[in-house]
């Protein structure tokens, strides 16, 4: 006697899961990046202040801003009134793209220049260092065993 079985197929899982705890909404759309591009949000205005100074330091360093048709999803979400139009603009702070490469640069740049202080203060502490009472003493601890009578 065969049993009668449901199909696999209209099985459903969903009505398994748990639901979703919410959350408050994020103040910032997440970005599909494209491959080769990082992006970051860099600030044009702060309190309804321009602040020409930071984007221009943004664009010195390779970013450019992104238009909406690369990133179709925040097409509604941008500002109405941004100084940068056709691109994403949302609260003051202002989608920007550069190349990987140029942040691989960016990044050896920093890390080379924070190698170089860490090695300077090393010397300048080991130079004031004295044989007598040295700065940074070895401990070395040693295992002995004790001899049976």
């Amino acid at each position: 006697m065969a049993e009668k079985r449901t199909n696999r197929d209209n099985e459903n899982r969903s009505s398994q899961e748990r639901i979703q705890a919410w959350a408050p909404p994020a103040t910032l759309p997440e970005v599909i990046p494209l491959p080769g591009y990082s992006y970051h949000w860099k600030r044009t205005a702060t309190l309804n202040e321009a602040d020409p100074r930071n984007i221009s330091m943004a664009l010195r360093e390779g970013y450019e801003p992104v238009k909406a048709e690369e990133q179709p999803h925040m097409k509604m979400l941008s500002d109405t009134n941004s100084r940068f139009p056709g691109c994403i603009e949302i609260g003051g702070l202002l989608l920007c793209k550069r190349p990987t490469e140029l942040n691989d640069q960016r990044n050896s740049h920093y890390l080379q220049q924070a190698n170089q202080q860490m090695q300077s203060v090393d010397n300048n502490l080991m130079r004031q260092s004295d044989p007598r009472a040295p700065l940074f003493k070895e401990h070395k601890s040693t295992v002995s065993f004790g001899k049976g009578k």
